[in-house]
């Protein structure tokens, strides 16, 4: 098998002074769609902000894409954050431009160059999402659906090899959500890796992938409750 993505090892995780999860051990393989699961202050997005080095490990052995998460330096961060690609619920979408701006944005800041290289990209990443009309429209003109369409586009700009999803689904009506999900499971048999934040149980036994649950600081491996064939 492959070096796993992310190696968590007896992992403890802080907000402010208090203790979030303790004794988090877990991997992330490659093509690999993992949901973490469990009920709002249960820690799931505490654990995804220390896969980006937004919140510190405390203790235990913490390694996202090669990164040691106890050592990084600070001025090693944004090169890692070129390899993740983070879909958050609340869109975080610049409002003030166009969504082919938006998308501009983040190539240009990310070291493209090429106008014509960026051109190519961001029609590319319009298409997988199935908003190749939409690029010059702003944020505001769009659905919720639809913008959350254009946050998953900016994730895969840069081709991340793991995509973090914080409730993608979470201000969506159920449809919407369900095809959110179903698009980020395309991307994933496509070669991106996924961790998905979400409390709708009823897109894990529609999109099965490996699930824990955080609960009572702990994290669990729960896979086999939401298996087909239990």
């Amino acid at each position: 098998m492959d070096e796993a993505l992310i190696k968590y090892n007896k992992v403890e995780i802080h907000q402010q002074d208090l203790c979030v999860l303790s004794d988090v051990t877990l991997e992330l393989q490659k093509g690999e769609f993992v949901y973490l699961i469990g009920k709002v202050g249960s820690g799931k997005t505490s654990l995804l902000k220390t896969f980006y080095g937004e919140l510190d490990v405390v203790d235990g052995e913490a390694e996202v894409l090669g990164y040691n998460m106890r050592t990084i330096k600070r001025k090693y961060i944004p090169q890692l954050r070129r390899k993740l690609g983070i879909v958050f619920q609340d869109f975080q979408l610049l409002t003030d431009r166009t969504v082919y701006n938006n998308l501009e944005f983040v190539l240009r800041a990310t070291g493209w160059k090429n106008k014509q290289e960026i051109k190519d990209r961001i029609e590319e990443v319009l298409q997988l999402v199935g908003m190749s009309n939409k690029g010059y429209k702003l944020p505001n003109e769009l659905s919720g659906g639809e913008q959350q369409r254009i946050v998953i586009a900016r994730a895969v700009l840069n081709s991340p090899a793991i995509i973090l999803a914080d409730e993608p689904t979470g201000n969506l009506d159920v449809e919407t959500g369900r095809a959110i999900v179903e698009l980020l499971h395309g991307i994933c048999e496509s070669g991106s890796s996924v961790v998905m934040t979400t409390h709708n149980l009823h897109i894990l036994n529609q999109f099965p992938g490996r699930v824990y649950r955080c609960a009572e600081h702990h994290i669990t491996d729960v896979t086999h409750e939401f298996s087909k064939d239990k």
